[in-house]
């Protein structure tokens, strides 16, 4: 199912919650709605619903307009953070609950029942209450209660915050699983960017109320359009910078580190302030041929699968660089020459945010 969302608007008493939100999610799609708490995120999806209504702006779920469906005529499965399951009913009672409502003949409950907790693995259940299973064993009831009435949009709302590390990792996996064998339309918020790395087929970040960035997690996280994003999407170090030159084939910049060379980007002038940016992970432990420069070890983290240095700089701004299956044990106060490849640089004006609200595809 095609969602449509035509410049809506939806404000709480004299506060703008969304504004002008554009957005076109295709159908078969896995796509997430980020950002930090306030954002607007959970609103969006509450409006999809139906459980709100939008102050301005249309809303298409194919060619059909929504504005003014109430929720029950939607066909959409809602799939809750805190799960939202009635104690006292066992999970096949759970499960079945919105087939009631549909008045779903006997005969086509039973085998719909049957297939959605199939869907999730969880058929040797159907006979427990919710306080007899895990918390993502109870997760996976939620799932099967939005699915079984085969919703032409499903909708969920941080479905994993409720969940250990271990279990999220797990569940992340059973949803992309449920997701490659339903190909029902889903809509996902979350403010870990973690599964929405892992799990989106598209994304859109937003901050108070606004699109920041639309597109691919990859395209998200190696070409944030502005500092916010970097930020959100990941850990970035920053030194402020200003450009010598903006070259067909580089752009210079002069930095704390010394003379910096980044991939060339157009807009920016001679002499221009900017931020220069680049992840931990982009961090190399060796001299290079361009950006390289001295540091210390200020301190040293050993977490298994990386190392995470803390570098200090000669004027004692400190960095972060982590490093992949680390085999050589390195000390705090060691003297140690790094350098960026200049396709791992992020450049922004320093007066200002970059490309705001751009889709990249």
């Amino acid at each position: 199912m095609l969602v449509q969302i035509d410049h809506i608007t939806k404000k709480f008493g004299d506060t703008v919650v969304l504004k002008d939100i554009c957005l076109r999610i295709e159908d078969q799609e896995l796509f997430f709605l980020l950002g930090p708490s306030g954002c607007g995120k959970t609103t969006l999806l509450r409006l999809l619903a139906g459980f709100y209504a939008a102050d301005s702006g249309q809303v298409f779920f194919g060619d059909r307009p929504m504005n003014g469906v109430p929720p029950h005529q939607r066909n959409t499965g809602m799939v809750f953070q805190n799960y939202a399951l009635w104690p006292h009913m066992t999970v096949a009672a759970n499960v079945v609950y919105g087939l009631d409502v549909r008045s779903v003949p006997a005969a086509e409950k039973a085998k719909r029942v049957q297939e959605a907790l199939e869907i999730v693995q969880m058929t040797n259940y159907a006979d427990r209450l919710p306080n007899q299973l895990s918390g993502g064993q109870q997760q996976r009831i939620a799932l099967a209660r939005a699915l079984v009435i085969k919703p032409d949009v499903l909708l969920l709302d941080e479905p994993l915050s409720n969940l250990d590390a271990k279990l999220r990792l797990e569940m992340r996996e059973e949803i992309r699983r449920i997701h490659e064998q339903t190909k029902i339309t889903a809509i996902y918020v979350t403010h870990d960017q973690k599964e929405s790395l892992s799990l989106a087929d598209r994304m859109a970040v937003l901050r108070s109320g606004t699109i920041e960035q639309m597109g691919d997690p990859r395209t998200v996280y190696r070409a944030p359009v502005n500092r916010f994003v970097a930020d959100f999407i990941g850990e970035t170090n920053w030194l402020p910078g200003q450009v010598i030159s903006n070259q067909a084939d580089a752009l210079v910049l002069k930095t704390d580190a010394g003379e910096w060379h980044a991939t060339a980007k157009p807009g920016f002038t001679d002499g221009q302030e900017v931020w220069v940016g680049f992840r931990p992970e982009a961090v190399q432990l060796e001299a290079g041929a361009t950006n390289t420069f001295e540091t210390r070890i200020a301190h040293v983290s050993y977490l298994g699968e990386i190392e995470e240095y803390q570098l200090e700089m000669a004027n004692g701004t400190r960095l972060k660089a982590f490093e992949q299956n680390p085999l050589e044990i390195r000390r705090v106060g060691q003297l140690l020459r790094v350098h960026i490849l200049p396709q791992n640089l992020l450049v922004y004006p320093a007066n200002g945010l970059l490309g705001m609200g751009r889709e990249q595809r």
